[in-house]
């Protein structure tokens, strides 16, 4: 789950000396420092670095790793939890005794910038090694957010689909039969859903568009659409791509459909915090709610008061036949540039990554989405068809991830941004609007390289 909007303390802190390093990760790794000739049979301690911080999460990592030290019982492992990619990317850069062997990282926005410099090293000579064969072991959407131009420098750990939470009961009352598949039954459905409370508020919306409400970053929907943010020659195309009109008019269907931005803005300001109760589906102020796997074992943990189910999120008029995908993300594992003990550190990321009963067993503990084909296809996976409509979406051929990019998440960032002002009204020409946005993308990654 996207777990940076949930930090904690309880778990140890990384010294203060790399969390004030004040390096950057723009520049030049030195990737020759590490070395891969240590023997894995031989004693080791390794250092491995994660950001689980919920007390159920880190519990989980850590019977992970006691599951891994019985059967290396050579190899312990000091873990580290409740830390940041920024302050990963200081350890790597100081280097030396204090930098972690093992790293994670909750977001696959930042491995172009862990593959094209280095500070991550390339898995492919260890699978080859060890005979790990990552096209028969992982989905190729996984594998694509794990690498970056042709460099395999981290697998994932597990994954996060998104999905269409909706309210049973709602659903109902509005004579809705099934969780809308298209975007004009989107439409339609959101305008049924919707109750309003007085002239200027509502009891509940069908389901909220705003780009700034908790999981509803626009790339996540925009993958419907399955856009080329980039062209063969790597730079931006979102000015050329038919999907981003089509995306910001279904958008803007879907805000009109519901009374307009304004009215529906000053609704969403009422909405608690996303991990609180007082979330906005939670409290059945919306109808449908787009969202992770773990946002099911959440709802049964606050004892929701409505029957709720999960679908995929609806898809285009015109690609019908793609009903069933969604947007694909997830936690991924790599093996610092620095670690002098990286045949070891190896044996952990493919444990971690690849054993199908710890995948398994970890996917149970965290809600997460099983990362492995074996996982993926295990009687011990936990039953409830709510979660495993999230397996579903993660197999589908046509659900997408972002791709990666030597400047990280910033094209993201650029294009929330963007959104914010198309769902605002303060885009007036669209097209100018994006050609100005590839414009800055390109920039940026320029910067980047440089």
């Amino acid at each position: 789950m996207p777990r940076w909007r949930i930090r904690r303390t309880r778990v140890p802190a990384v010294p203060v000396v790399l969390a004030a390093a004040g390096l950057l990760l723009s520049g030049c790794a030195n990737p020759s420092t590490g070395s891969a000739d240590d023997d894995p049979t031989k004693p080791v301690t390794l250092k491995f670095w994660h950001g689980w911080a919920a007390p159920s999460e880190v519990e989980a990592i850590n019977e992970s790793i006691d599951r891994f030290e019985e059967q290396h019982p050579n190899i312990k492992v000091k873990a580290t939890g409740n830390v940041t990619d920024e302050t990963i990317n200081q350890a790597l850069r100081a280097g030396g005794g204090e930098a972690p062997d093992v790293v994670t990282s909750f977001t696959t926005n930042n491995v172009g910038q862990y593959c094209d410099s280095g500070m991550w090293v390339n898995l492919d000579p260890f699978m080859k090694k060890t005979g790990l064969d990552k096209k028969k072991t992982f989905p190729k959407t996984l594998l694509d957010y794990t690498s970056y131009k042709g460099t395999q420098c981290a697998l994932p750990l597990l994954a996060d689909a998104f999905g269409m939470y909706y309210n049973k009961d709602a659903f109902k009352e509005a004579g809705i039969a099934r969780p809308p598949r298209t975007m004009s039954e989107f439409t339609a459905a959101v305008k049924k859903l919707t109750v309003r409370k007085g002239k200027d508020s509502y009891r509940r919306v069908g389901f909220m568009p705003n780009f700034r409400l908790y999981q509803n970053s626009p790339d996540r929907m925009f993958a419907q659409w399955s856009p080329q943010y980039f062209g063969a020659d790597g730079k931006a195309r979102l000015a050329d791509e038919p999907g981003s009109y089509e995306f910001f008019k279904a958008a803007g269907e879907l805000v009109r459909a519901q009374g307009g931005y304004d009215a529906l803005e000053k609704f969403r300001t009422t909405f608690g915090d996303e991990m609180s109760s007082q979330n906005a589906f939670l409290t059945q102020k919306l109808a449908m709610h787009l969202d992770g796997e773990w946002r099911g074992l959440m709802l049964d943990e606050a004892k929701a008061k409505f029957d709720w189910g999960v679908a995929p999120l609806p898809v285009p008029d015109d690609r019908a036949d793609t009903y069933g995908k969604g947007f694909i993300t997830g936690t991924v594992a790599g093996i610092a540039h620095s670690s002098k003990h990286q045949n070891a550190a190896w044996e952990l990321v493919r444990f971690l990554t690849a054993d199908t009963d710890q995948v398994v067993e970890f996917a149970n503990a965290i809600h997460n989405v099983p990362s492995t084909f074996e996982a993926l296809k295990s009687p011990k996976l936990d039953a409830d068809p709510r979660f495993r409509t999230f397996f579903k979406i993660l197999e589908n051929k046509y659900s997408q991830a972002l791709p990666p990019s030597t400047n990280g998440g910033a094209y993201v960032v650029s294009l929330q941004d963007f959104s914010y002002g198309v769902e605002a009204g303060r885009v007036k020409d669209l097209r100018k609007g994006l050609k100005k946005l590839d414009d800055q993308i390109d920039a940026d990654n320029l910067q980047a390289e440089n």
